[in-house]
């Protein structure tokens, strides 16, 4: 007995022996971090006395009666803005908007309202919505909601007047649901006002805009959002598409600009077996760290899918492609992607609002992080670059294929941006089109099918002479530019030997409105189609209407209707051969 407490105490000795050092070395690095952290608290003491210094001294002092509320947002949005444009505050008012962007759900009349002409104008009722059940119209200008007048509020004029005015309807348009208001509104072809009683409902915007086949044994999901329900809702489509013997899909993500981060995880989890590593986020908080991976069984891991993407894909849509390019399970068709590999969360801020603040980045399964800018490291006026080709690094697709991090996501086959007119920018940013429309529509009871609609010759003709009577005006880039070169050649004294050529240049340059209205024809032409089909049949319209002529959806049909350039997209050697290619023509350029 007394042999095992001599050795108990000798190992007791030893052990103290051994962890003494440990504990002065622990408590040495405790005291360091505690000096630290104390540093990091005074420091935003100070910071914060300072503030409420500030803000009491101009409340005190300053010349005019301060708007508290607006000069703190203010502040605060200013902040923010030194950081990343994904760090929002958002106060008790903005949290509808932020409830809506997450969820998709609002209580209202389902129509979007534009201010135009000083009066706000309901621009697009949704199919089978409150709004367009009750009889209301695009183009319909509203003028009063349960009496109360509509066509002004209290703010004063000024630059954000028709934004002011604008939350000023669309408040009195929201509401509890099942509760009915009267919409008056003046409506193009009635001589007087109309009266409409609209009840409201809980709207819940469908993220898969549209989905239907579009080539024998092709089916397409158009996915606009990624709120709580994409996933479901993606889900359904597919289920539907394949009822119809659907043999491979198209996925289109095109301005897509992402939401929440779950659901994109779900929607790779339906063509990716259970298990698989999907999205990684790495943070300042360690303990915030997460690997996503698929939990369930997926619903098809051999249907060939194409993927459309575009320079607004981003976020949850980078996450949904690059995912499926990394696992060599989807084909990638469009533009580089956006370029945003940045995670947010919302905290609390009293007062019932919330700060969506960014915590992390994610990687995708090769391992990349797709993030194009990096706001830590700003010019000396602030701006922000891009992350350029030459600091990227290459990394590998679970067969093999070579792709690169930084700058968003790579499609597999690159398809160049449809440059939209000048002069059809103007004519869309003026609502020109859209009050033609207006018009159009009013004598038109009836449409035929999206697929066989246009406008006829004497439909152009006239709205030719439209756009004349609207004292239409608009800038064209290229005089813009010659004005620049003709200070530049001024300059420089070239301007005397070459005025002859600048002037015959300058001549071809001068905008003319008739030229260019028949140049622009088929594209103005399309434009005016799509806005008219959108009156009678909707989304759904609209959609049946552009696909037809969609390049992104045709080269998609022709890849998956060629099984084995599919396969050789997909495969390590192709894609190994288009990543040298590029490389050489970066080092040559």
């Amino acid at each position: 007995m007394k042999n095992k407490f001599i050795s108990a105490l000798l190992i007791l000795f030893a052990i103290s022996a051994y962890i003494k050092p440990l504990i002065a070395q622990t408590k040495e690095n405790s005291d360091t971090l505690n000096n630290k952290a104390q540093e990091r608290y005074f420091e935003i003491r100070k910071n914060i006395d300072v503030f409420n210094s500030v803000l009491r001294e101009l409340d005190l002092f300053y010349v005019d009666t301060l708007n508290l509320n607006k000069t703190v947002r203010t502040g605060i949005d200013n902040m923010l803005n030194s950081l990343d444009p994904y760090t929002e505050y958002f106060n008790e008012e903005d949290m509808v908007e932020f409830n809506f962007m997450t969820t998709g759900e609002y209580a209202g009349i389902g129509a979007t309202i534009v201010y135009k002409d000083n009066r706000i104008v309901i621009n697009q009722p949704y199919e089978n919505k409150p709004a367009a059940k009750a009889g209301l119209k695009a183009g319909d200008v509203i003028l009063s909601i349960d009496g109360k007048d509509m066509t002004k509020c209290a703010a004063k004029d000024g630059e954000n007047y028709g934004r002011t005015l604008s939350n000023y309807v669309s408040s009195a348009l929201k509401g509890q649901p099942n509760t009915t208001i009267e919409v008056e509104v003046e409506r193009i072809g009635e001589k007087k006002p109309l009266k409409f009683k609209v009840t409201r409902e809980k709207i819940v915007m469908n993220p898969v805009a549209y989905s239907g086949i579009v080539s024998p044994g092709i089916g397409y999901i158009n996915l606009s959002s990624f709120t709580d329900k994409s996933a479901a809702d993606v889900k359904n489509a597919f289920q539907t598409l394949k009822k119809q013997g659907i043999k491979s899909l198209v996925l289109d993500l095109r301005q897509n600009g992402g939401g929440v981060l779950e659901d994109a995880i779900q929607i790779v989890n339906m063509f990716i077996p259970k298990g698989t590593v999907v999205l990684t986020t790495k943070g300042k908080l360690k303990q915030w760290d997460r690997t996503y991976r698929t939990t369930i069984e997926p619903m098809d891991v051999d249907i060939p899918i194409a993927v459309l993407v575009d320079r607004g894909s981003a976020s949850a849509s980078e996450i949904v492609a690059g995912s499926l390019q990394d696992l060599d399970r989807a084909v990638l068709i469009g533009e580089k992607t956006y370029g945003k590999g940045l995670v947010q969360t919302t905290r609390q801020i009293p007062y019932d609002g919330s700060l969506k603040v960014t915590t992390s980045k994610y990687y995708i399964p090769s391992g990349r992080c797709i993030q194009a800018i990096d706001y830590s490291h700003r010019n000396p006026d602030g701006s922000v670059g891009r992350i350029p080709d030459s600091l990227t690094t290459v990394f590998k697709t679970q067969l093999g294929r070579p792709v690169r991090d930084g700058g968003g996501v790579s499609p597999d086959i690159k398809l160049d941006e449809d440059k939209m007119a000048t002069i059809l920018y103007y004519l869309e940013n003026q609502m020109i089109i859209f009050d033609w429309v207006n018009n159009w529509v009013a004598t038109h009871k009836s449409i035929v099918a999206p697929n066989e609609f246009c406008i006829s010759e004497n439909d152009y003709n006239n709205f030719k002479e439209f756009v004349k009577s609207k004292n239409f005006k608009y800038d064209r880039l290229s005089a813009k530019s010659m004005e620049s070169l003709k200070e530049v050649m001024e300059f420089e004294g070239y301007m005397k030997s070459a005025s002859d050529e600048f002037k015959a240049l300058e001549a071809k340059l001068v905008p003319d409105l008739d030229r260019d209205l028949e140049t622009f024809k088929n594209e103005i032409t399309k434009r005016i189609n799509t806005e008219i089909i959108k009156r009678y049949y909707f989304q759904n319209g609209e959609f049946i209407y552009t696909l037809k002529t969609d390049k992104g959806l045709a080269k998609a049909i022709e890849i998956l209707n060629n099984k084995e350039e599919y396969k050789k997209i997909l495969s390590p050697s192709s894609s190994e051969m288009v990543e040298n290619k590029d490389s050489a023509t970066d080092a040559k350029n």
